[in-house]
């Protein structure tokens, strides 16, 4: 074995060493550390290596492996290690350099396998770990889920979601152990799910939306879909606003001032892992931000009770700043400071006073201005008529690759 490979990732079935390669096999008949889940260390009986658990909290992993920098370690996962697996979150810390990864089929591959769906035509998600609103942003009639569980329960919780949402007729189909002895499988519709199931298997979901259902869209939402003071970015502007900002996966966003969070949601609806942190110094629009962010499928946003400038002098950098609230000419300059090279900031402003700032902005850093007025048709007595919102000034610049 090469110095520089001295950690093994290794992935494995539900059949255990019969699932590995004659290479992976001899990489843990020689391994002197092994670490694993309980259920790992009983698949494999007849390796000889010291075995250890994963440690709690999961983090220290990291310690005890760089204190065995130079030994034979192997560290099992289940199925593909480097999807929603421990494989990346170990190369994060720990260069891939001295790092070989063995590939087993991971869950998703099997379980497409099963339900004979095309993998390319699938969302592949988990709720290991993480809150399961977050299955939300991907409802839509006829779409395929396959997802990573949180135990036996997930069915049931994600069942739940999906009659909420006017998604009871969707099919669900437990697959338990699956590659092993004990493989087994279990059927239902989300409407009445019946069944107790293993803690350890996948679920696969195909969407099916009752005649009374209204399927949110993943980017523009209807002004209806959040709970707010009346004091919102409407949806006409706020989809023009997403679209400078141009959300991508992974990405964090400052929503600065974000108020019910509309914003900062659609940004994380829009892109799959995109993050965002919401700046905002009044507790009522954070609760209700709190709330539009589960009832919408994005629980993982943060929520900062602070002022700005002041409020982003400790955040992690971000990749796109919206400046929708409290626009001074400090926050401008704080914000920008701080913003990744290639980040995006947009600002709007709906008083006189905040456009003559945006427009002197403009002319020192450049950018795109633009005014918007939007009218929504209302009744008039028996007849209709438009019903004009405030005009917005939005003002959108890229910065550039360098530092600042």
């Amino acid at each position: 074995m090469s110095m520089s490979k001295w950690l093994h990732i290794i992935g494995i079935g539900d059949d255990g060493l019969e699932s590995l390669s004659a290479a992976t096999r001899s990489v843990l008949a020689d391994a002197e550390v092994i670490f694993g889940a309980a259920r790992h260390h009983a698949l494999t009986p007849s390796l000889k290596g010291e075995r250890r658990a994963w440690p709690s909290p999961f983090n220290a992993l990291i310690d005890e492996l760089r204190d065995l920098r130079g030994r034979r370690v192997v560290v099992f996962a289940t199925g593909d290690p480097l999807w929603y697996s421990v494989g990346a979150r170990i190369g994060r810390d720990i260069d891939p350099a001295e790092i070989l990864y063995h590939p087993q089929l991971s869950a998703f591959q099997l379980a497409a396998a099963r339900m004979g769906w095309s993998l390319a035509n699938v969302e592949t998600l988990t709720v290991h770990g993480r809150p399961a609103e977050q299955i939300i942003p991907f409802l839509r009639p006829g779409q395929k889920m396959l997802i990573l569980t949180q135990g036996h329960d997930s069915p049931r919780e994600i069942s739940s979601i999906l009659r909420d949402r006017g998604f009871g007729p969707s099919r669900l189909s437990v697959l338990a152990h699956m590659g092993g002895t004990d493989e087994v499988r279990f059927d239902g519709m989300a409407s009445s799910w019946p069944h107790d199931v293993p803690d350890f298997h996948t679920l696969a979901v195909e969407c099916i939306a009752e005649e009374t259902a209204a399927p949110l869209p993943r980017f523009g939402l209807p002004d209806s879909a959040f709970v707010s003071d009346g004091n919102m970015t409407k949806q006409e502007v706020r989809v023009v606003t997403l679209a400078k900002l141009a959300p991508r996966r992974g990405a964090l966003l400052w929503d600065i001032g974000c108020g019910s969070g509309s914003v900062a949601i659609e940004w994380m609806r829009a892109a799959r892992d995109a993050r965002a942190i919401g700046i905002e110094c009044r507790a009522d629009r954070r609760a209700l931000a709190v709330q539009n962010a589960l009832a919408l499928g994005t629980p993982g946003l943060k929520l900062i009770d602070a002022t700005a400038p002041e409020g982003l002098a400790d955040l992690p950098p971000p990749d796109a700043v919206f400046i929708g609230g409290g626009l001074t000419r400090e926050v401008f300059e704080a914000a920008w400071k701080a913003l990744a090279p290639f980040g995006r900031l947009v600002a709007n402003a709906v008083t006189l006073e905040g456009e003559a700032l945006l427009i002197a902005l403009r002319s020192e850093f450049g950018g795109d201005l633009s005014r918007m007025a939007v009218a929504r048709a209302k009744p008039v007595g028996s007849l209709s008529g438009w019903k004009p919102f405030m005009p917005v000034t939005q003002w959108s610049l890229t910065k550039g690759g360098c530092a600042p």
